[in-house]
């Protein structure tokens, strides 16, 4: 995954300072951390009808998408394969990382071996490929385009925003 561009976000009426005040413009590495060590992750997709839906996931971080699998059948799944842009975030609400981004399903046995792999890992689990079935549970990638996070304890001078470019 290629270094995203970095600034500021748009934010007015909220007293953010600029890029060089405040804890100033965080790193991408701290965002990644977070990423990885979240225990759980809220999945916001659309309703047919555009309504949102939001639920809670177990997630893996793994450099450059964000894992996680559901039910075929699973209201999130269904929205997902009928609009793929969606947003991720980590549970912490005081120092929050957001990605917004476009699921992809997979069914590539190696990619599906290395998100049992992340999972059993991270989640001291002990599923199988099998666990990964396309039939039973669909594998999701969320690859980001744009992330947000800042810090609770610094709201005005922390605030940050990562763009990734789309061919990477």
């Amino acid at each position: 995954m290629g270094i995203p561009r970095v600034s500021r976000p748009y934010m007015p009426g909220y007293g953010v300072a600029s890029a060089e005040h405040g804890t100033g413009l965080l790193h991408w590495s701290w965002a990644a951390e977070r990423l990885t060590a979240a225990r759980n992750y809220w999945v916001v997709s659309t309703w047919p009808d555009g309504r949102p839906h939001t639920m809670p996931v177990w997630g893996m971080w793994d450099d450059s998408t964000l894992w996680f699998t559901s039910a075929t059948q699973s209201r999130k799944v269904k929205n997902l394969r009928g609009d793929p842009r969606c947003c991720v975030t980590t549970e912490d609400a005081s120092d929050p990382v957001i990605i917004e981004g476009t699921a992809r399903f997979v069914t590539d046995p190696a990619i599906l071996q290395r998100v049992v792999d992340l999972m059993n890992a991270k989640y001291h689990s002990d599923v199988d490929l099998d666990f990964l079935n396309p039939a039973k549970n669909a594998t999701i990638g969320v690859r980001p385009q744009r992330v947000f996070s800042m810090l609770h304890s610094d709201f005005t001078g922390s605030p940050t925003r990562w763009v990734f470019d789309e061919d990477r």
